[in-house]
């Protein structure tokens, strides 16, 4: 059995994977719905437009950004790469980003918050897709911004973790073993 206080070189690199996957998942969809964002951004908007795109942006950037990403989404991500550096079982390394996700090798209750936060996400995504502009590239630009928000949040507490800070925040592991 592995010590729990040092990390091997499978799981340096089951770590490294699971945060730099999910980095490029999260890099992936600012960059599939910028462009909607920008072509917003061109048009001319009336008032009312204004109001939603400045309450739109507040929300997203508080809401998904700090109180999703930062106080909880990034540093259970970290926690996880945390752990999977000093606990890696091979097929757990080979699936990082799921890992880090919470999708595997996770309590009963963060897998069944994982599925749902994904299916309404993909729910959102598809409702998105037919709004008209400037509609959908207003909420598209609070999408970025949140996600631009807890890509940097999750590196900020990647930092930490890699300098050496205590990590506090829970990963949900089961009890039982793999």
């Amino acid at each position: 059995m592995m010590n729990s206080k040092k990390t091997s070189w499978l799981g340096k690199v089951g770590a490294a994977w699971g945060v730099l996957g999910l980095t490029a998942l999260l890099a992936w969809a600012i960059y599939r719905v910028y462009p909607f964002a920008e072509e917003a951004a061109k048009m001319p908007w009336q008032w009312y437009e204004t109001a939603f795109f400045v309450f739109w942006m507040i929300f997203m950037i508080y809401g998904e950004g700090f109180k999703g990403f930062q106080k909880g989404f990034s540093p259970r991500v970290i926690a996880r790469a945390a752990h999977l550096a000093k606990h890696p079982v091979g097929w757990h390394v080979l699936l990082a980003p799921l890992y880090c996700m919470g999708y595997i090798h996770a309590t009963k209750r963060r897998r069944i918050v994982a599925m749902s936060v994904t299916i309404g996400i993909i729910v959102l995504i598809v409702a998105v897709h037919w709004l008209p502009q400037p509609w959908r590239g207003i909420i598209d630009m609070g999408v970025v911004a949140g996600l631009i928000y807890g890509v940097a949040a999750m590196w900020v507490f990647a930092i930490h973790a890699l300098i050496g800070r205590k990590i506090t925040h829970p990963t949900d592991i089961p009890a039982q073993p793999a």
